[in-house]
């Protein structure tokens, strides 16, 4: 059975998607691990509560970034994953961490990429007045954001929308998409080649999977 091991920085919704699919068998593979960088995430409670190793590290206490990724990555290799799943992880990653997980590591970000990378995309939506907003599942290089689309879900926005308020939609198709994407990887359905989304075969568009 695959490995994964997810990276966290705050409340872990996602992470606890992820949790309740791998028990209900919608994703076939084993939960193996949790890091993050804030020992006050709740995120780490959520992978305690289901039996999960749950790990923080402190990037104050190394010298640099590039440090801080050298002392996680040797942590995570140590439990061999198959899949390194980002799952509300607020760190920008050094080159040398995305390099080593390269076609192995999963990104969820709530917008409809490529619009919107980085920070607060609620409210650049709504100052925006766009008509949709969404979420996209992506894989991990080095440009931030910036990796292959695999699959995207939209959300309306309505007039009165706060950034919570869309917080909230969007996330409620997070939990959905994220599970589903990572069940292809680990079904070896899904794979990055050549800097490309590969899908039963097949080259995804720029905006990633087209669901029926």
């Amino acid at each position: 059975m695959k490995r994964i091991v997810v990276l966290v920085s705050g409340n872990g919704s996602n992470l606890q998607a992820v949790i309740d699919a791998c028990q209900q068998g919608r994703v076939n593979a084993t939960l193996s691990a949790v890091f993050s960088n804030k020992a006050s995430a709740y995120g780490l409670e959520r992978a305690q509560a289901a039996g999960i190793p749950a790990f923080s590290l402190d990037p104050k206490s190394y010298a640099n970034r590039e440090a801080f990724d050298a002392a996680l990555a040797e942590e995570i290799d140590a439990y061999q994953p198959d899949l390194v799943v980002l799952a509300g992880y607020m760190r920008i990653l050094s080159h040398d961490f995305v390099a080593r997980y390269a076609g192995r590591m999963l990104n969820i970000h709530p917008s409809l990429l490529p619009k919107y990378p980085g920070l607060h995309t609620h409210q650049k939506a709504i100052d925006n007045n766009d008509a949709e907003h969404g979420t996209s599942v992506h894989f991990v290089t080095q440009e931030l954001d910036g990796g292959p689309v695999i699959l995207q879900a939209k959300v309306p926005v309505f007039e009165d929308d706060t950034a919570e308020d869309l917080n909230q939609r969007v996330q409620t198709q997070e939990h959905n998409i994220y599970p589903l994407v990572i069940s292809w990887f680990v079904d070896g359905r899904l794979s990055l080649r050549e800097g490309q989304a590969i899908l039963d075969g097949q080259i995804l568009p720029v905006e990633g999977h087209a669901a029926d």
